[in-house]
């Protein structure tokens, strides 16, 4: 039987208790919510990542959860605050993109965790200021001509929209460069982040894996572009069943005779893999016709005419000004400060002799979470109040 942190502060509106503590040299913080309390803190010397520690009071022990999700790295210290169902973590960090993280305790991404693992979950998710839009995804059979709508679109706006690199665990061939025409990476290493939830889709392919996964998306997104995934159904399907809130377009080719005059006229497949790639468009459309995968069906009979529509989906129709740089939505934290919680909102006092303001942090229109960002974040400059 394990002993219970000692806590320095009680909210009585949420139930949650928040206090922080130096122990073994490590800044350590303690936040109760109902039967558990989680230690925030201390070292591993591998990853030198923040860990996290779980004290049952029903078990009457400690528990060393699975922490999932990318681990924020260690900091000199950091103010805890509970919000719903995650943890608020504010890094006392100079770095201006580096300072908030969420430690989830009982999202619904960690409930499914949970129940797959059998285990305890905690996962962890960067916070972003600001918002992005969302992933579009793009798929439809052989020959039908996404691939020649999606290079236009790039050409039109190459600042807005962006491509995630997939991973595979097959060899680089010729000048193929690690990070740009694939993530290549080994299959262990792969299947243990499937594993573990970091990948949006994934298929075996002639003994190699191939995938989306999570990060890909979101350092497109950091980039501040949209991202464009190019998968086949049962890809977007995968994609549709995650966490990613995205727009699903499934492009259709007017007929299944032109779809054959169109691969034919290509010239690069013999009779057998003609008649394949017939095969497994005429189920692809059935599939995206009746999956309920898809927002949008664009036929591209002329593709003029289905660019345009795709445009006009996209709200690219018309006059489009370049997003905003990702470095303007920067914000620096003082290195000194302390915080409470209020209705969604995080009051950030700075207890600096030359400051005498404080920052509100509004968290009510959170996006997004493990084990990808968390989106969505606002920070406010306000003039502190003095009362006389």
């Amino acid at each position: 039987m394990g002993e219970a942190p000692i806590l320095v502060h009680q909210d009585q509106q949420n139930g949650a208790s928040n206090g922080s503590e130096l122990k073994d040299g490590n800044f350590q913080t303690t936040t109760t919510i109902g039967d558990k309390t989680y230690v925030i803190g201390g070292a591993d010397n591998e990853t030198l990542s923040s860990d996290v520690r779980v004290f049952d009071k029903c078990l009457g022990e400690w528990v060393n959860p699975t922490v999932l999700g990318t681990k924020p790295l260690l900091c000199e210290g950091h103010s805890a605050v509970f919000l719903k169902d995650r943890i608020v973590v504010l890094k006392k960090n100079l770095k201006p993109d580096d300072h908030t993280w969420f430690l989830e305790v009982d999202t619904q991404y960690v409930r499914q965790q949970k129940k797959k693992l059998g285990t305890e979950v905690v996962a962890w998710s960067k916070g972003v200021i600001g918002n992005v839009e969302k992933p579009v995804v793009i798929s439809g059979p052989s020959g039908v001509g996404k691939g020649t709508l999606i290079s236009v679109l790039m050409k039109e706006f190459p600042s807005m929209f962006g491509f995630s690199v997939s991973h595979t665990t097959r060899a680089a061939r010729g000048k193929e460069k690690d990070g740009v025409h694939y993530h290549f990476t080994e299959k262990s290493i792969m299947e243990r982040e499937i594993q573990d939830g970091k990948f949006l889709e994934f298929a075996a392919v002639h003994g190699n894996l191939y995938g989306t996964s999570v990060e890909a998306v979101e350092m497109v997104s950091d980039a501040g572009k949209r991202c464009i995934l190019d998968i086949d159904v049962q890809g977007a399907r995968s994609v549709r069943a995650s966490y990613l809130e995205a727009i699903f377009i499934f492009i259709c080719p007017p007929s299944m005779e032109e779809l054959e005059k169109r691969l034919r006229k290509r010239g690069t497949e013999t009779e057998e893999q003609v008649l394949k790639r017939l095969r497994n468009a005429q189920a692809e459309i059935e599939q995206g016709k009746s999956s309920g995968v898809f927002d949008f069906i664009l036929y591209n009979d002329k593709l003029d005419v289905c660019y345009d529509s795709l445009k006009k989906l996209l709200g690219h129709d018309g006059y489009v000004t370049p997003p905003p740089n990702p470095a303007a939505r920067e914000f620096n934290l003082p290195t000194d400060y302390s915080v409470t919680e209020l209705n969604d909102k995080i009051i950030i006092y700075c207890n600096s002799s030359e400051l005498d303001n404080m920052i509100m942090l509004d968290v009510s229109s959170l996006k997004g979470g493990a084990p990808g960002r968390t989106r969505g974040l606002d920070f406010i400059q306000m003039e502190q109040l003095h009362i006389q």
